[in-house]
């Protein structure tokens, strides 16, 4: 059975651009990778609705709390056949303060030391043509079907 992750995209218009906020994954595997990284704030749940899950996830790796109307998006099927169920939700956060809780990995591997890395490392707003070069293809449809829905703004800055 597929896995599934609940996130939120958010968004802004700033000096009438639109902007996402994408996260980097945490940890040794994802320190040098850039492009085709980057993720919006998410996370797997199993019992608990999907949207419930999203918010939380959204706390648990910005450590900021978000509030508002969210707008669903198109659940989005990833390579490794991971299904990600998406809102969108208009608002602001400093990128400074987000904080993110950690998970622990062996590391080197097979040297018996286990370390605690943060789930991501950081977080950073993008607009919306440099945002579809950043995150994991898998994802980048909830960022066009935003844009889609928003109609017509400045997209690209």
């Amino acid at each position: 059975m597929a896995k599934h992750s609940a996130g939120i995209l958010l968004y802004r218009l700033k000096d009438h651009t639109l902007e996402v906020f994408l996260v980097h994954p945490g940890g040794p595997f994802w320190a040098k990778k850039d492009d085709e990284a980057w993720s919006i704030p998410k996370g797997e749940f199993e019992e608990e609705d999907a949207q419930t899950a999203a918010k939380r996830e959204f706390h648990e790796e910005t450590g900021l709390y978000i509030g508002g109307d969210l707008l669903e998006l198109n659940p989005q099927k990833q390579k490794g056949g991971k299904i990600v169920y998406a809102w969108a939700l208009e608002g602001d956060l400093d990128p400074a303060e987000v904080k993110s809780n950690t998970f622990e990995l062996e590391w080197p591997p097979r040297s018996g030391k286990t370390q605690a890395f943060p789930e991501i490392d950081k977080g950073e707003w993008f607009t919306v043509q440099t945002a579809l070069q950043k995150i994991n293809q898998g994802q980048a449809g909830l960022i066009k079907e935003l844009v889609d829905k928003l109609g017509p703004v400045n997209k690209s800055g």
